[in-house]
Protein backbone atom coordinates (compact mmCIF):
# COMPACT_ATOMS: atom_id res chain seq x y z
CA UNK A 1 0.00 0.00 0.00
CA UNK A 2 1.41 3.96 -0.65
CA UNK A 3 1.27 4.23 2.69
CA UNK A 4 2.42 7.92 2.51
CA UNK A 5 0.16 9.12 -0.02
CA UNK A 6 -2.50 10.71 2.49
CA UNK A 7 -3.43 13.33 -0.49
CA UNK A 8 -4.40 10.59 -2.76
CA UNK A 9 -1.58 12.77 -5.27
CA UNK A 10 -1.52 9.27 -7.17
CA UNK A 11 -5.31 9.45 -7.88
CA UNK A 12 -6.12 10.92 -11.03
CA UNK A 13 -8.73 10.63 -13.42
CA UNK A 14 -6.91 7.88 -15.76
CA UNK A 15 -6.03 6.16 -12.70
CA UNK A 16 -9.49 5.93 -11.76
CA UNK A 17 -11.02 4.49 -14.95
CA UNK A 18 -8.59 2.15 -15.59
CA UNK A 19 -9.57 0.99 -11.93
CA UNK A 20 -12.95 0.33 -12.88
CA UNK A 21 -12.30 -1.13 -16.00
CA UNK A 22 -10.01 -4.16 -14.83
CA UNK A 23 -13.33 -4.27 -13.31
CA UNK A 24 -15.38 -4.78 -16.63
CA UNK A 25 -17.29 -1.20 -15.74
CA UNK A 26 -16.79 0.92 -18.13
CA UNK A 27 -17.93 4.67 -17.25
CA UNK A 28 -19.69 6.68 -19.30
CA UNK A 29 -20.16 10.18 -17.79
CA UNK A 30 -17.62 11.91 -15.45
CA UNK A 31 -16.85 11.10 -12.05
CA UNK A 32 -18.67 13.06 -9.62
CA UNK A 33 -16.82 13.23 -6.62
CA UNK A 34 -19.26 13.12 -3.51
CA UNK A 35 -18.78 14.61 0.08
CA UNK A 36 -16.30 11.70 1.34
CA UNK A 37 -12.77 12.98 2.99
CA UNK A 38 -11.17 9.90 4.51
CA UNK A 39 -11.51 8.38 1.21
CA UNK A 40 -12.27 9.05 -1.97
CA UNK A 41 -15.46 8.20 -3.35
CA UNK A 42 -17.12 9.13 -6.76
CA UNK A 43 -20.53 8.19 -8.37
CA UNK A 44 -20.60 7.73 -12.41
CA UNK A 45 -22.80 5.69 -14.67
CA UNK A 46 -22.00 3.40 -17.26
CA UNK A 47 -23.15 2.79 -20.87
CA UNK A 48 -26.33 0.50 -20.10
CA UNK A 49 -27.67 3.39 -17.61
CA UNK A 50 -26.31 1.73 -14.23
CA UNK A 51 -25.69 4.14 -11.75
CA UNK A 52 -22.36 3.46 -9.54
CA UNK A 53 -20.05 4.72 -6.65
CA UNK A 54 -16.54 3.89 -6.42
CA UNK A 55 -14.68 4.11 -2.96
CA UNK A 56 -10.62 4.09 -2.61
CA UNK A 57 -9.86 3.84 0.67
CA UNK A 58 -7.56 5.78 2.31
CA UNK A 59 -3.80 4.11 1.81
CA UNK A 60 -2.45 2.76 5.24
CA UNK A 61 -5.62 3.95 7.47
CA UNK A 62 -7.23 0.38 7.64
CA UNK A 63 -5.91 -3.50 7.37
CA UNK A 64 -7.40 -5.56 4.74
CA UNK A 65 -8.60 -7.45 7.04
CA UNK A 66 -10.23 -4.99 8.73
CA UNK A 67 -11.66 -3.12 5.69
CA UNK A 68 -12.95 -7.16 4.74
CA UNK A 69 -14.74 -7.21 8.12
CA UNK A 70 -16.42 -3.95 6.80
CA UNK A 71 -17.86 -5.44 3.60
CA UNK A 72 -18.90 -8.91 5.60
CA UNK A 73 -20.89 -6.89 8.35
CA UNK A 74 -22.72 -5.07 5.67
CA UNK A 75 -23.30 -7.94 3.76
CA UNK A 76 -24.58 -9.63 6.59
CA UNK A 77 -26.94 -7.13 7.38
CA UNK A 78 -28.15 -6.92 3.87
CA UNK A 79 -28.98 -10.36 3.78
CA UNK A 80 -31.20 -10.17 6.77
CA UNK A 81 -33.12 -7.03 4.90
CA UNK A 82 -32.08 -4.02 6.66
CA UNK A 83 -31.65 -1.24 4.10
CA UNK A 84 -27.93 -0.92 4.27
CA UNK A 85 -25.38 -0.08 1.07
CA UNK A 86 -23.44 -2.80 0.51
CA UNK A 87 -20.38 -3.58 -1.65
CA UNK A 88 -20.65 -5.46 -4.98
CA UNK A 89 -18.64 -8.48 -5.54
CA UNK A 90 -17.32 -8.42 -8.69
CA UNK A 91 -14.99 -11.94 -10.32
CA UNK A 92 -15.67 -13.32 -6.60
CA UNK A 93 -14.30 -10.22 -4.79
CA UNK A 94 -15.46 -7.22 -3.14
CA UNK A 95 -12.26 -5.61 -2.61
CA UNK A 96 -9.76 -4.79 -5.31
CA UNK A 97 -6.56 -3.62 -5.92
CA UNK A 98 -4.88 -1.12 -8.85
CA UNK A 99 -1.51 0.40 -8.64
CA UNK A 100 -1.39 0.12 -4.73
CA UNK A 101 -4.91 1.61 -4.09
CA UNK A 102 -7.78 -0.60 -2.82
CA UNK A 103 -11.23 -0.01 -3.88
CA UNK A 104 -14.97 -1.30 -4.02
CA UNK A 105 -17.70 -0.60 -5.80
CA UNK A 106 -21.76 0.08 -4.61
CA UNK A 107 -25.19 0.55 -6.39
CA UNK A 108 -25.50 4.31 -6.54
CA UNK A 109 -28.96 4.35 -4.39
CA UNK A 110 -30.51 8.08 -4.21
CA UNK A 111 -31.52 9.39 -1.77
CA UNK A 112 -31.34 13.02 0.71
CA UNK A 113 -29.96 12.85 4.10
CA UNK A 114 -32.43 12.38 6.96
CA UNK A 115 -33.45 15.04 8.67
CA UNK A 116 -36.29 13.86 11.99
CA UNK A 117 -38.63 17.10 12.36
CA UNK A 118 -40.82 14.64 14.41
CA UNK A 119 -40.58 12.43 17.17
CA UNK A 120 -42.87 9.99 14.44
CA UNK A 121 -39.42 9.74 12.40
CA UNK A 122 -37.27 9.64 15.85
CA UNK A 123 -38.91 6.40 16.48
CA UNK A 124 -39.06 5.21 12.71
CA UNK A 125 -34.81 5.75 13.11
CA UNK A 126 -34.95 3.80 16.45
CA UNK A 127 -36.76 0.66 14.82
CA UNK A 128 -33.81 0.70 12.17
CA UNK A 129 -31.17 0.99 14.32
CA UNK A 130 -32.99 -1.81 16.62
CA UNK A 131 -33.04 -3.97 13.32
CA UNK A 132 -28.88 -3.29 12.36
CA UNK A 133 -28.39 -3.98 16.31
CA UNK A 134 -30.18 -7.47 16.57
CA UNK A 135 -28.06 -8.60 13.37
CA UNK A 136 -25.09 -6.56 14.54
CA UNK A 137 -25.25 -8.80 18.21
CA UNK A 138 -25.26 -12.20 16.73
CA UNK A 139 -21.61 -11.35 15.47
CA UNK A 140 -18.04 -10.20 16.82
CA UNK A 141 -15.62 -8.20 15.28
CA UNK A 142 -11.78 -9.83 14.77
CA UNK A 143 -9.84 -6.91 13.32
CA UNK A 144 -11.77 -3.68 13.59
CA UNK A 145 -11.28 -1.36 16.43
CA UNK A 146 -13.00 -0.91 19.95
CA UNK A 147 -13.59 2.87 21.14
CA UNK A 148 -11.45 2.93 23.56
CA UNK A 149 -9.76 5.79 25.70
CA UNK A 150 -6.79 5.34 24.59
CA UNK A 151 -6.99 6.37 20.67
CA UNK A 152 -10.12 8.10 20.94
CA UNK A 153 -8.59 10.62 23.53
CA UNK A 154 -5.06 9.75 24.51
CA UNK A 155 -3.66 9.76 21.16
CA UNK A 156 -5.93 13.20 19.53
CA UNK A 157 -4.52 14.90 22.64
CA UNK A 158 -0.78 14.03 21.13
CA UNK A 159 -1.82 15.30 18.01
CA UNK A 160 -3.11 18.70 19.30
CA UNK A 161 -0.16 19.23 21.19
CA UNK A 162 2.03 19.02 18.46
CA UNK A 163 -0.26 20.38 16.00
CA UNK A 164 0.83 23.83 14.80
CA UNK A 165 -2.95 25.04 13.83
CA UNK A 166 -3.90 26.33 16.91
CA UNK A 167 -2.86 29.92 17.48
CA UNK A 168 -0.18 30.41 19.95
CA UNK A 169 -2.53 33.63 21.28
CA UNK A 170 -5.15 30.47 22.40
CA UNK A 171 -2.88 27.46 23.23
CA UNK A 172 -2.79 28.20 26.98
CA UNK A 173 -6.74 28.79 27.24
CA UNK A 174 -7.17 25.35 24.86
CA UNK A 175 -4.92 23.41 26.64
CA UNK A 176 -5.93 24.44 30.13
CA UNK A 177 -9.41 22.45 29.52
CA UNK A 178 -8.69 19.96 27.33
CA UNK A 179 -6.10 18.13 29.22
CA UNK A 180 -8.25 18.15 32.81
CA UNK A 181 -11.30 17.23 29.78
CA UNK A 182 -9.44 14.37 29.12
CA UNK A 183 -8.06 13.69 32.44
CA UNK A 184 -12.20 13.42 33.19
CA UNK A 185 -12.70 11.01 30.40
CA UNK A 186 -10.35 8.65 31.31
CA UNK A 187 -12.55 7.52 34.50
CA UNK A 188 -15.19 6.50 31.46
CA UNK A 189 -16.33 2.80 32.69
CA UNK A 190 -16.28 1.43 29.29
CA UNK A 191 -15.54 -1.46 30.72
CA UNK A 192 -18.49 -2.01 32.43
CA UNK A 193 -20.86 -2.45 29.80
CA UNK A 194 -21.81 -4.71 27.34
CA UNK A 195 -20.03 -4.38 23.69
CA UNK A 196 -21.01 -5.60 19.84
CA UNK A 197 -20.42 -4.34 16.29
CA UNK A 198 -21.89 -1.17 15.33
CA UNK A 199 -21.97 1.16 12.78
CA UNK A 200 -20.00 3.33 14.50
CA UNK A 201 -20.53 6.71 12.76
CA UNK A 202 -24.07 6.72 13.16
CA UNK A 203 -25.06 10.42 12.32
CA UNK A 204 -27.67 12.09 10.34
CA UNK A 205 -25.16 12.57 7.05
CA UNK A 206 -24.92 8.87 6.92
CA UNK A 207 -29.03 7.65 6.81
CA UNK A 208 -30.36 8.24 3.18
CA UNK A 209 -34.24 8.94 3.41
CA UNK A 210 -35.96 8.25 -0.08
CA UNK A 211 -40.03 8.35 0.50
CA UNK A 212 -40.20 6.01 3.47
CA UNK A 213 -37.10 4.01 2.97
CA UNK A 214 -34.15 4.98 5.45
CA UNK A 215 -30.83 3.44 4.17
CA UNK A 216 -27.64 3.37 6.04
CA UNK A 217 -24.36 4.56 4.55
CA UNK A 218 -20.80 4.46 5.41
CA UNK A 219 -19.59 1.61 7.45
CA UNK A 220 -15.98 2.82 7.15
CA UNK A 221 -15.97 3.52 10.87
CA UNK A 222 -17.56 0.87 11.93
CA UNK A 223 -16.62 -1.01 15.19
CA UNK A 224 -17.11 -2.63 18.57
CA UNK A 225 -18.65 -0.62 21.65
CA UNK A 226 -21.55 0.05 23.72
CA UNK A 227 -25.22 0.02 21.86
CA UNK A 228 -25.53 3.65 22.75
CA UNK A 229 -23.05 5.15 20.47
CA UNK A 230 -25.02 4.11 17.55
CA UNK A 231 -27.66 5.91 18.93
CA UNK A 232 -26.21 9.67 20.98
CA UNK A 233 -25.70 11.41 17.86
CA UNK A 234 -29.30 11.55 16.93
CA UNK A 235 -29.91 14.26 20.27
CA UNK A 236 -29.47 17.59 19.83
CA UNK A 237 -30.83 20.84 21.27
CA UNK A 238 -31.59 21.65 25.08
CA UNK A 239 -31.74 18.46 27.40
CA UNK A 240 -35.28 18.57 27.89
CA UNK A 241 -35.80 18.11 23.73
CA UNK A 242 -33.13 15.52 24.24
CA UNK A 243 -35.09 13.57 26.45
CA UNK A 244 -38.34 13.42 24.49
CA UNK A 245 -35.93 12.64 21.81
CA UNK A 246 -34.22 9.62 23.27
CA UNK A 247 -37.70 7.99 24.50
CA UNK A 248 -38.52 8.27 20.59
CA UNK A 249 -35.53 6.59 19.79
CA UNK A 250 -35.58 4.08 22.50
CA UNK A 251 -39.45 2.97 21.87
CA UNK A 252 -38.65 2.17 18.61
CA UNK A 253 -35.50 0.50 18.95
CA UNK A 254 -36.33 -1.38 21.71
CA UNK A 255 -39.16 -3.11 19.23
CA UNK A 256 -36.17 -5.46 17.60
CA UNK A 257 -33.53 -5.08 20.18
CA UNK A 258 -33.42 -5.02 24.29
CA UNK A 259 -31.67 -1.78 25.49
CA UNK A 260 -29.48 -1.48 28.52
CA UNK A 261 -30.78 2.09 29.83
CA UNK A 262 -27.63 2.26 32.65
CA UNK A 263 -25.63 3.05 29.21
CA UNK A 264 -27.33 6.42 29.43
CA UNK A 265 -24.44 7.36 31.19
CA UNK A 266 -21.98 7.09 28.68
CA UNK A 267 -23.63 9.66 26.20
CA UNK A 268 -22.03 12.86 27.37
CA UNK A 269 -18.40 11.16 27.71
CA UNK A 270 -18.68 9.35 24.31
CA UNK A 271 -20.11 13.01 23.11
CA UNK A 272 -16.90 14.15 25.02
CA UNK A 273 -14.33 11.69 23.41
CA UNK A 274 -15.69 12.84 19.53
CA UNK A 275 -15.29 16.43 20.09
CA UNK A 276 -11.44 15.87 21.20
CA UNK A 277 -11.04 13.04 18.40
CA UNK A 278 -12.82 15.33 15.66
CA UNK A 279 -10.37 18.19 16.19
CA UNK A 280 -7.35 15.71 15.67
CA UNK A 281 -8.60 13.85 12.80
CA UNK A 282 -8.97 17.07 11.37
CA UNK A 283 -5.16 18.55 12.05
CA UNK A 284 -4.07 14.87 11.55
CA UNK A 285 -5.29 15.14 7.90
CA UNK A 286 -4.86 18.73 7.30
CA UNK A 287 -1.91 18.53 4.84
CA UNK A 288 -4.50 16.70 2.21
CA UNK A 289 -6.08 19.43 -0.17
CA UNK A 290 -9.48 18.25 0.58
CA UNK A 291 -9.88 18.97 4.21
CA UNK A 292 -8.10 22.43 3.22
CA UNK A 293 -10.84 22.97 0.52
CA UNK A 294 -14.17 21.17 3.10
CA UNK A 295 -12.72 22.70 6.37
CA UNK A 296 -11.28 26.36 5.69
CA UNK A 297 -12.47 27.50 9.35
CA UNK A 298 -10.36 25.15 10.79
CA UNK A 299 -6.93 27.39 10.55
CA UNK A 300 -9.29 30.65 11.47
CA UNK A 301 -8.99 32.10 15.52
CA UNK A 302 -12.07 32.26 15.99
CA UNK A 303 -12.57 27.99 15.40
CA UNK A 304 -10.31 27.40 18.66
CA UNK A 305 -11.95 30.33 19.89
CA UNK A 306 -15.22 28.43 19.97
CA UNK A 307 -13.71 25.25 20.61
CA UNK A 308 -12.28 26.31 24.09
CA UNK A 309 -16.04 27.52 25.03
CA UNK A 310 -17.57 23.80 23.64
CA UNK A 311 -14.71 22.31 26.00
CA UNK A 312 -15.87 23.95 29.00
CA UNK A 313 -19.89 23.27 28.52
CA UNK A 314 -18.41 19.85 27.68
CA UNK A 315 -16.83 19.34 30.98
CA UNK A 316 -19.48 21.13 32.76
CA UNK A 317 -22.29 18.88 30.84
CA UNK A 318 -20.10 15.62 32.91
CA UNK A 319 -21.34 16.83 36.21
CA UNK A 320 -24.97 16.90 35.17
CA UNK A 321 -27.18 13.73 36.00
CA UNK A 322 -27.31 11.24 33.19
CA UNK A 323 -30.42 11.90 31.07
CA UNK A 324 -33.12 9.32 31.72
CA UNK A 325 -36.09 7.88 29.71
CA UNK A 326 -39.39 9.62 30.29
CA UNK A 327 -41.36 6.22 30.37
Amino acid sequence: MLQNDFAFQGLGPDTLIRALETLEVYPSSGLLALNSYENRVYQFSTDNHQRYVVKFYRPGRWSLEQVLEEHQFTQELADEEIPVVAPLRIHGKTLHEYEGYHFCLFPSIGGRAFEPDNLDQLERLGRQIGRLHAVARAGTFHSRETINYQQFVCESVAELQQSELIPDSIKTAFFAILEPLAKRLESTPLNDFSTQRLHGDCHIGNILQRDDQLTFVDFDDCRTGPAIQDLWMMLNGPREEQTVQLDALIEGYEEFCSFDKSELLLIEPLRGFRIIQYMAWLSKRWQDSAFQRAFPWFAEDRYWENQVLALKEQFAALDEAPLRLGF
